[in-house]
């Protein structure tokens, strides 16, 4: 096994390139006493409100609430609106007393608070419709609002939400029919039970204790045999062992997001992307990034593509004698890979003989939901946190995430445990889920600055080695996949990759959302797709418009890209000879 002890290189060039873009150090290099003042009080703040910026919240809701005052026909609208609904309230419970209220209003199709059977009776009928009226109203009020902008008309309509979600007539046993029943049934054994497992949920939570794990890599999951063939200070990279006879010439070089752990792609053998892949004569190698700590707080974006990406290749190449390399990367992942390609490409290097994105972004002008926690007021907020801790930690990025599916991740689970004493079914991708890492606070300032608020991938402003890269200088085929409803890489976000390159890409768009439409193993039932080459320099056509013109395939994804990877792979050889090493799945992954 190679070991490489190299000083990061964020060390080596401190000023010359870590806080790239005119960002000036907002941590103790600054020296400035009354920043950290500022800093500590922000950071204080943050264990207040979940890190969630009150000066963001608040300049959302007076833009909001100005433009409101300053647009009387909107007023008269709302009001009319509300009279309307009442109206429509009255008639229907009127209805429903006599047994024929028929519906005042529909749910959404995820919503499934008052699905039961029970619900639909009255008076709980009756309560439902209010609540779902009084939602369909507050929608109309937050957004629609001529003047406000964008980014606070959603903050606010976000905002409102979470409100009324937090007080549905399903989180109460007073006013849940379903939780009524089951109490009677169990004569409030589910009560005691519930109340049990809350005070557990609230110690671990004021301990700061993470839940624990079901499934452990090494033991349950991440299982494909395979050898830790290279480790730095940031990442172990594990190399497959093959289980074909031969393999194809073009090794695999797989660059999983540091927001997770890198076994999502290894799951259980049944649905192990990496399995499906050796399986088929790939020699597969992985990232698995280590879970930093305070010591790491100055690792920057440039040591993930050097100690990671580009320390990657060396070894691949090393070991391999492989002229050509493909790579694909996901989210995270697939971002750095990019930005890994686009510098190689300007600096004449030619390993790269494809570069697949799985649910990755490469522009950030649509960013999706995640955009509501992203601003420079909220990002100045969570350099606080930040800089008093030296990372942001699982805790305030899982409950952005829980935040953006309230309903199924926070109050329906809440329901479940501490009213109807329904434990959550252990299953290998939610206890993958639950097993989150760390972001050092220099990198992930330096992605919320450059990406997320500047976009300089994107807008060829992003610097690497003191120079702008250039996506269009990437010239190797490019396979993007794209999931239906994504919340973290919305799809149409991803297919921007097609206008920002300068060569063939091989766009495919999957059912499922960021985690469950990438883990898509061929006899997954309720699984789609749709795929089409955009030849290069072919005239561009919009994703709504290629999304209807393109047919729906049944099943997995996966086989689509294996049979392109293996296009791209080069002939069958002898595999590459083994490398000693620790068995995967390695150290890092295993840190808490």
């Amino acid at each position: 096994m190679n070991v490489r002890n190299e000083i990061p290189p964020s060390e080596q060039r401190r000023e010359a390139s870590a806080w790239q873009g005119g960002i000036r150090p907002r941590y103790p290099e600054t020296r400035i006493e009354h920043a950290h003042i500022d800093l500590a009080l922000n950071a204080w703040l943050g264990r207040l409100t979940g890190h969630i910026s009150p000066a963001a919240l608040g300049a959302a809701w007076q833009d909001w609430a100005a433009h409101l005052l300053l647009s009387p026909a909107k007023q008269v609208e709302l009001g009319i609106q509300a009279a309307t609904d009442w109206a429509e309230w009255l008639r229907y419970c009127a209805g429903a007393v006599l047994g024929n209220g028929g519906e005042a209003v529909r749910p959404l199709a995820q919503d499934k608070r008052f699905s039961d059977p029970a619900w639909h009776a009255w008076p709980w009928s009756g309560i439902s419709q209010g609540f779902l009226l009084t939602q369909k109203w507050w929608h109309r009020a937050t957004s629609g609002v001529r003047g406000v902008s964008p980014h606070h008309s959603d903050v606010v309509t976000f905002v409102a939400r979470q409100l009324l979600d937090s007080m549905a007539p399903s989180n109460f046993i007073a006013t849940n029919p379903v939780a009524q029943g089951v109490t009677l049934a169990r004569g409030g054994e589910n009560l005691v039970h519930g109340a049990l497992r809350a005070i557990g949920d609230l110690r671990r939570t004021l301990a700061g204790a993470a839940a624990p794990v079901a499934y452990r890599p090494g033991r349950d999951v991440a299982l494909t045999p395979g050898t830790v063939v290279m480790k730095n200070r940031l990442v172990e990279l594990i190399r497959y062992a093959p289980q074909t006879p031969q393999v194809h010439a073009a090794p695999l070089l797989v660059v999983p997001a540091w927001i997770m752990k890198y076994y999502i792609l290894d799951l259980s053998p049944h649905n192990s992307l990496v399995r499906y892949l050796v399986e088929r004569g790939h020699t597969v190698y992985m990232i698995s990034w280590k879970n930093p700590d305070a010591p790491d707080r100055e690792l920057s974006l440039e040591d993930y593509r050097q100690l990671g990406v580009m320390a990657a290749l060396d070894t691949i190449a090393a070991q391999t004698g492989a002229h050509r390399i493909n790579a694909c990367g996901y989210c995270l992942g697939g971002t750095l890979l990019a930005i890994a390609a686009a510098a190689m490409a300007r600096h004449g290097d030619e390993r790269l003989a494809s570069m697949t994105l799985l649910a990755a972004q490469v522009d950030f002008t649509e960013p999706g939901e995640l955009s509501l926690f992203i601003d420079d007021s909220e990002v100045a907020f969570l350099e606080a946190a930040m800089w008093q801790q030296g990372y942001l930690d699982t805790r305030q990025m899982a409950g952005a995430f829980q935040l953006l599916r309230s309903n199924d991740l926070v109050w329906s689970r809440r329901l479940r445990h501490y009213l109807l004493d329904i434990p959550d079914k252990d299953n290998d991708l939610a206890s993958w889920n639950a097993d989150a890492t760390r972001m050092p606070c220099r990198m992930h300032t330096e992605y919320l600055h450059n990406l997320f608020l500047k976009n300089r991938l994107a807008s060829v402003r992003y610097i690497v080695d003191g120079r702008p890269i250039a996506l269009t200088d990437i010239h190797v085929p490019i396979f993007a996949v794209g999931t239906m409803t994504d919340h973290v890489a919305p799809w149409r976000s991803v297919y921007k990759i097609i206008p920002l390159s300068d060569t063939e890409v091989t766009f495919l768009l999957t059912s499922g959302g960021h985690n469950a439409g990438v883990v898509s193993p061929p006899g997954m039932p309720r699984r789609s797709y749709q795929v089409s080459v955009h030849p290069h320099q072919a005239p561009y056509q919009g994703p709504d418009a290629w999304q209807a013109g393109n047919p729906l395939h049944e099943g997995s994804w996966w086989p689509a890209w294996e049979s392109w990877l293996a296009r791209q792979a080069g002939p069958l050889t002898d595999p590459p000879a083994p490398v000693a090493g620790p068995a995967a799945p390695g150290n890092y992954v295993l840190e808490p």
